[in-house]
């Protein structure tokens, strides 16, 4: 079975929608690595109708200038991409297919497919919230910025149950800015506060 990853950008406080200002000055290529690893993972790109706008706007262009970023863009031109939208969309770029139907049972269609190794969510913060919900997610890649955004789309919505998770991996980049993987995983049992009384620090 395909395994469902998303890779964001995330500020310390939670936020997901880039701002330019407070992302670019902490790319580096650690984070450059981090990103190619995130992609070497899948080989279907599941993204929303602004990401795909952002996307196609900017690296098709990109692969024919033939800059430094060309093979990358290349690499994303070349993969599959298939786009949630709720509206009928004109695609630009080649490889780019709209969702037929419900988001996820697409998902889950695609997570069943034998022929994919795997699904990346760049981005597309509104169908990541939609697939966390449905338990669809495996993992979240998150690259957490050591600045408090304050303003913006968080990933983390207002729900009615909390998101367990455990952490597959971490790493700290010289920037300051943490790498985390996390899994969903089932709640810990209840505990309440004469549970862990006998770990409250002793006084002086």
């Amino acid at each position: 079975m395909a395994k469902v990853i998303s890779t964001l950008f995330i500020s310390a406080d939670g936020v997901a929608e880039i701002d330019p200002d407070w992302h670019f000055p902490y790319f580096d290529d650690n984070m450059g690595r981090a990103v190619t690893e995130d992609y070497d993972t899948s080989d279907v790109l599941l993204i929303g109708r602004e990401t795909y706008d952002s996307f196609a706007g900017a690296w098709p262009d990109r692969e024919a200038a033939g800059g430094e970023d060309a093979p990358f863009a290349k690499q994303l031109g070349d993969m599959r991409k298939v786009v949630a939208s709720r509206q009928p969309l004109e695609f630009s770029w080649r490889n780019s297919e709209l969702i037929d139907g419900d988001l996820v049972a697409a998902v889950t269609a695609l997570k069943a497919d034998a022929g994919i190794r795997g699904i990346l969510i760049p981005g597309s913060i509104s169908v990541v919230q939609q697939l966390l919900a449905a338990g669809l997610v495996d993992e979240l890649r998150l690259l957490i910025h050591p600045v408090a955004a304050r303003k913006g789309r968080r990933l983390f919505d207002d729900g009615d149950g909390a998101y367990h998770l455990r952490v597959v991996a971490t790493e700290v980049f010289p920037t300051g800015v943490i790498r985390v993987i996390y899994a969903p995983t089932e709640a810990p049992g209840a505990v309440g506060y004469d549970d862990v009384k006998d770990q409250v620090p002793a006084g002086n």
